[in-house]
């Protein structure tokens, strides 16, 4: 009986391609903590015949993109720190009319209702805060964003200003 060597040709996609190269990088890697130096990413591209322009263009990609998701964190722990507060507030704010309703005598009554709309406002307030997806969410971003950007900019230039009166 013989038996014939048949090879299969094997294709991938270019996104393929990416996928098992991340795969097979990242268990290359003997820990999640392994770093690689600017020659040795210059070295992996040489040998995926990838030029110095197109890697330099990538790498300006991936640092805007990397800038914008630490800006994101810290726009969402900036909403996530707002809302903490504003529970706190309902919180003293209810701990107090649910006080001043026991010592009024005859009970809870009154104060139980405007606890109920502060859990209706608090849920509304988690659900905004928490809902990182969709249109009003990149608003929001965007907004913080500019707001951040222009304070940057006078903090900057208000710093310059300062120094330079100081010479």
């Amino acid at each position: 009986m013989t038996t014939f060597d048949t090879k299969v040709t094997r294709t991938y996609s270019q996104d393929d391609i990416q996928q098992i190269l991340h795969l097979a990088i990242a268990r290359q890697a003997d820990d999640n903590n392994k770093e690689f130096s600017y020659e040795q990413l210059l070295e992996i591209a040489g040998e995926l015949e990838i030029s110095i322009d197109t890697l330099k263009q990538a790498e300006q990609d991936w640092l805007e993109q990397h800038g914008e998701m630490l800006q994101r964190r810290a726009f969402n722990a900036h909403r996530q720190g707002r809302f903490k507060k504003r529970v706190g507030k309902y919180a003293i704010v209810n701990v107090f009319l649910l006080s001043l309703n026991l010592l009024g005598g005859g009970g809870l009554s009154w104060s139980l209702y405007i606890l109920l709309c502060s859990v209706f406002a608090v849920g509304l307030d988690a659900w905004n805060t928490f809902q990182i997806k969709g249109e009003e969410y990149e608003l929001a971003f965007q907004r913080w964003r500019r707001k951040h950007q222009v304070t940057k900019f006078f903090n900057t230039a208000v710093s310059k200003w300062l120094k330079a009166w100081r010479i």
